[in-house]
């Protein structure tokens, strides 16, 4: 064996070839190079990637809530506002805790251990609300805990300084301040503003220690000012429940407008609800049943079944109607009233609540006549008031009336409407004719209404119902000291499953003064119990009460003397036909 050529030395090492150890050399160089070459890369030419590692781990973005607009009555008193209130979020992922600051945390916010426990525990989100809206003394308490991963957030909460006088009209806002109901729900667009979002940086135990930037500044939502006054909403409110709970009704609703300019001054329902509890009733309560329920008007259609014939020059007032003696057969079904008699003038058909009078009157009438005159009162149609949920009523056309439909229709039955758009229709006889859009926001200038009656046959009109307050008309409970009144009753038995029942809604609408009409006030009670179910009897009082004192807080000048009601005899206090 030839030793010369071993790679094998004496020294027992093996000697590695040359190229090797420069190929490495070469490798390592490259392998250096690259890395510099990225790390140029990635820090100066292009940062986005560490930019968004160190975002991911160190930054947030939080939204920024924006302050919802305030609603105002139409003086400024305010009646939902917003207040300041912190809301306890956290990063899962980041939280550091031990089971007795989880107690302590859970105490303070109203939740049990295992909700919190549960919350932290869910690391698939980097963002969860643990409790929301907080007030400022709980969330100072929070804020003592010092837990990693646990901030605080600042929203609003909403205020409704009517509480439940207010709360079928301004509705509520839900836990992220978006309108549910009412107002809140109708002007959301305008009420919502729009969120904001802020960048902020986060420490290594999770604690946000800087605001880096505002994404998006928040813009806050606009002011509304209503329509509604104040004073005349809580007296409103406080007339009706006493009504519902005097006559053991299921309910009341009650509308109070401005005869000039169609603004509602006032819209109440009982029962109602606290808009400020969370904790809202069932939906029955929830609804705003003056403008979302529908009902037989009754009696309170007769002025205008009346003022059709009188444009169409049928009737005036002192023509003689055949009565018959209170029955009137036609096709087989029976018309009654109440109180027979012969024959009665068309005044006094008004103001004894003749069905049968007011059957024949319309029956003079082309059927298209009188359902065009009553689709112009808006009857069958949407008010304007934009309120959500509002029903437009049902009035059939004309070409499927049969002759004793239309008689039923010319007193209330058969047609629905609801209080909101009853109340509008009597502004008609308020305005010479002209029929007011609704609205529930302040106006500075009156919008033009529609003529719908001349001037004449609004005013005769007007003068009938004047008489129906007066001895001898269905309402003298519907007086008011120093003030001149035109107003008209309607009870209608309630409608279930096609058949009229025992059951009633009792109403009445007026105005005043009837020399020149400033308000409008409609009164419906829903099944009134006991014996006095007529609108004379349980909605006319209301109406006195509420439209007596909003006159008076307006200064409205009197148009009558002082001594000017008269007490009704027990003769007087009669009831419209039903």
């Amino acid at each position: 064996m030839n030793y010369a050529t071993s790679p094998i030395q004496t020294s027992g090492q093996i000697a590695l070839p040359a190229w090797r150890s420069r190929v490495l050399f070469v490798l390592l160089l490259a392998g250096l190079a690259t890395l510099l070459v990225r790390a140029v890369y990635l820090q100066g030419i292009n940062n986005n990637f560490l930019q968004q590692k160190g975002d991911a781990r160190y930054g947030r973005v939080v939204a920024v809530h924006a302050h919802r607009g305030m609603i105002t009555d139409r003086h400024g008193e305010p009646l939902a506002v917003s207040t300041p209130v912190e809301s306890v979020w956290a990063s899962p992922g980041d939280v550091e805790v031990s089971s007795s600051q989880i107690a302590q945390l859970a105490q303070i916010i109203g939740l049990t251990a295992a909700e919190v426990k549960n919350k932290l525990s869910d690391t698939s989100h980097e963002f969860v609300y643990l409790k929301r809206q907080l007030p400022p003394e709980q969330a100072a308490k929070v804020v003592k805990l010092a837990i990693p991963g646990v901030s605080l957030q600042r929203e609003y909460r909403r205020y409704y300084t009517g509480g439940e006088v207010t709360s079928h009209l301004i509705g509520f806002t839900d836990v992220d301040d978006n309108g549910q109901e009412g107002i809140e729900l109708a002007l959301q667009a305008q009420l919502g503003g729009m969120a904001g979002s802020q960048q902020v940086i986060k420490d290594r135990r999770g604690f946000i220690v800087e605001d880096v930037a505002s994404l998006r500044a928040p813009k806050a939502g606009s002011n509304i000012t209503l329509s509604i006054d104040s004073k005349i909403q809580s007296l409103a409110f406080s007339e009706i429940k006493q009504a519902v709970e005097r006559s053991k009704a299921k309910g009341g609703s009650i509308v109070v407008l401005d005869a000039k300019t169609g603004e509602v001054l006032a819209l109440a329902n009982w029962p109602s609800y606290n808009s400020n509890n969370r904790d809202k009733p069932g939906v029955t309560v929830l609804r705003n049943h003056a403008v979302t329920d529908l009902f037989e008007p009754g009696s309170t259609m007769k002025p205008f079944t009346v003022a059709t014939a009188l444009e169409a020059g049928k009737i005036k007032p002192g023509t003689v109607i055949n009565t018959s003696n209170g029955v009137f057969t036609l096709n087989g079904r029976t018309i009654h009233d109440t109180h027979p008699e012969r024959s009665l003038t068309v005044t006094q058909i008004i103001q004894k609540s003749s069905n049968v009078g007011t059957a024949r009157i319309a029956l003079g009438l082309p059927p298209e006549t009188l359902w065009h005159s009553l689709s112009e009162n808006g009857f069958g149609a949407l008010t304007g008031s934009e309120f959500p949920g509002e029903a437009a009523g049902k009035l059939r056309d004309y070409k499927t009336w049969r002759p004793i439909e239309q008689a039923t229709m010319s007193y209330g039955n058969g047609i629905s409407v609801n209080l909101l758009q009853l109340a509008r229709a009597y502004t008609v006889f308020a305005n010479s004719g002209e029929l007011k859009q609704i609205t529930l926001l302040k106006q500075e200038t009156p919008a033009v209404g529609v003529k719908v009656f001349s001037a004449a046959t609004a005013q005769a009109v007007r003068d009938m119902m004047e008489k129906v307050v007066r001895p001898g008309g269905t309402a003298p409970l519907a007086q008011i000291t120093g003030y001149r009144v035109a107003g008209k009753t309607g009870t209608a038995h309630k409608l279930e499953n096609g058949k009229y029942i025992n059951k009633y809604v009792a109403s009445f609408v007026g105005m005043a003064p009837a020399s020149d009409p400033r308000l409008i006030v409609a009164v419906m009670i829903n099944e009134p119990g006991g014996r006095d179910y007529y609108g004379g009897l349980v909605a006319a009082p209301v109406f006195s009460n509420v439209m007596g004192t909003s006159l008076r807080m307006l200064s409205v000048p009197n148009d009558a003397p002082l001594d000017n009601v008269m007490q009704p005899t027990a003769a007087d206090l009669i009831a419209e036909e039903v």
